[in-house]
């Protein structure tokens, strides 16, 4: 069996380092066994201890124990033979793929931004071009340790005690438990991929495209990207073996900028799979960071989406961003991933356009795979849907309601059968909430793993920000 042991993978933040698989795996029960007796000694309800997160909510402080994870960062196992990749919780996206690639393989979905961790995407959604194919982070997973408030450990699979937990726990968010150890999918890898960019000026054909590209086997990645109203970028990409060139937008280059300036390019796996984290999709430009002169002096290693969000979230507790105040603009802070079915894409677009007016936007297509359902991210199964994402702010001299640009897009999505995350802002009556995620299963698994409720309620954390 060709299993990685742990001392085959690089020794690197996040990757396991040093002696076999079986010290690798005895140095894990360790990690555990600490944190066991961390919630049970805890007289507070506990809450992770995070360096950073990618969630784009803030939340009311509390008095609350706080939790240390930060040491379930290490890669256990790659086992290319068996297309598989064991990993602790806390490992980034970045780390997890770093050590993934010396053996050929990648995890079959990797989240756009590399500091996302595979226990977070688990918890959350995690979605990229791969997602047409593979579906959703979690339905890459095979299995998962999650730890409960209480710190008893059970395995969830999508079979046997604990499968009601496997299909309940995406898009939790942290309120059942926490994944500490994860068992997931890879694919194998080619040394490049080939990009084909093509360009369109009207949606309907834009979307028609890309659901075929969906359909066409030999495409490894589609996205796509909007740019104005007259102006769709349908991005497929395939893995090769060898390429004429290499681009590189990890520094002075700005991958977006690329889409609409080439037809064809060629990325270096490693290189596609983090094209949008240098700059942050394109929101980097709202910190100054595509003049030149800022990109050298911050240098190609400070490049990426984990600075972006220090200085984003040191801007929102100075409360900078309140100057459009004072010259007459009200501003709503609008970051969104919201899946929308293919065949009413078109209209959701142009319904976006005419109400939000935010540029770009991306688009992901997805589908569930698993035939049972996830019902807190409830779609269809093999349906296919266009993830829009969209994070900017909007500025607009005419008064609105606070929120009022969010609830719109809640109560349009909701409207044409799509689904929302809920990674960022959400502002939902509570009945209306629980129409869209499923109260019945939810309850049920918070009575199971969390009878006393220490961890905060699904609708308590995600929308009252408690």
């Amino acid at each position: 069996m060709a299993t990685a042991r742990a001392r085959d993978i690089p020794d690197r933040p996040g990757a396991a380092s040093g002696g076999t698989l079986d010290a690798a795996r005895a140095a894990h029960a360790q990690r555990r066994a600490q944190l066991v007796e961390q919630l049970r000694t805890a007289t507070a309800p506990p809450r992770l201890d995070k360096e950073i997160s990618n969630l784009f909510r803030e939340r009311e402080r509390v008095p609350a124990a706080r939790i240390d994870t930060s040491a379930f960062r290490h890669v256990l196992a790659v086992d290319r033979e068996a297309g598989t990749v064991e990993v602790e919780g806390m490992c980034p996206y970045g780390d997890l793929v770093d050590a993934t690639l010396p053996h050929g393989v990648m995890p079959a979905v990797v989240p756009e931004l590399m500091g996302i961790t595979i226990g977070g995407a688990l918890a959350g959604v995690g979605i990229e071009s791969s997602s047409f194919r593979h579906g959703l982070v979690h339905e890459t997973v095979l299995e998962f340790d999650m730890i409960t408030a209480s710190g008893e450990i059970v395995t969830a699979r999508p079979e046997g005690e604990h499968a009601e937990l496997y299909f309940g726990f995406p898009n939790s968010y942290g309120t059942l438990g926490y994944a500490i150890r994860i068992l997931a999918k890879t694919i194998p890898v080619k040394p490049y991929v080939r990009l084909e960019h093509r360009k369109f000026r009207d949606a309907p054909a834009y979307y028609e495209a890309l659901a075929e590209a969906c359909e066409d086997p030999s495409a490894d990645f589609v996205e796509g990207e909007i740019f104005a109203r007259d102006q769709m970028v349908l991005s497929v990409g395939r893995f090769v073996d060898q390429a004429p060139y290499t681009s590189d937008y990890t520094f002075e280059k700005i991958y977006y900028k690329s889409i609409l300036e080439r037809e064809e390019d060629y990325l270096t796996v490693r290189d596609y799979i983090r094209r949008w984290d240098t700059d942050w999709f394109w929101c980097s430009k709202n910190l100054g960071m595509e003049i030149p002169l800022v990109r050298r002096v911050i240098g190609r290693e400070r490049l990426n989406s984990l600075t972006y969000t220090r200085i984003m979230r040191w801007f929102n507790r100075s409360r900078l961003g309140k100057v459009y105040d004072l010259l007459g603009y009200r501003s709503e802070s609008v970051i969104q991933d919201v899946g929308v079915p293919i065949e009413r894409a078109p209209e959701f677009l142009a319904w976006f356009h005419e109400t939000i007016g935010i540029l770009p936007v991306w688009n992901c297509p997805f589908r569930a795979i698993h035939p049972h359902g996830f019902p807190l991210f409830s779609t269809p199964p093999g349906a296919l849907f266009v993830n829009f994402g969209f994070w900017q702010p909007v500025r607009r001299r005419e008064a609105k309601p606070d929120h009022w640009y969010n609830r719109q897009i809640e109560k349009k999505v909701a409207e044409l059968g799509g689904v929302k995350s809920l990674y960022s802002d959400s502002f939902y009556p509570e009945d209306e909430f629980w129409r869209h995620y499923d109260r019945r299963v939810y309850d049920g698994l918070k009575r199971r793993y969390d009878p006393e409720g220490r961890l905060r309620g699904l609708y308590e954390k995600c929308v009252l920000r408690r």
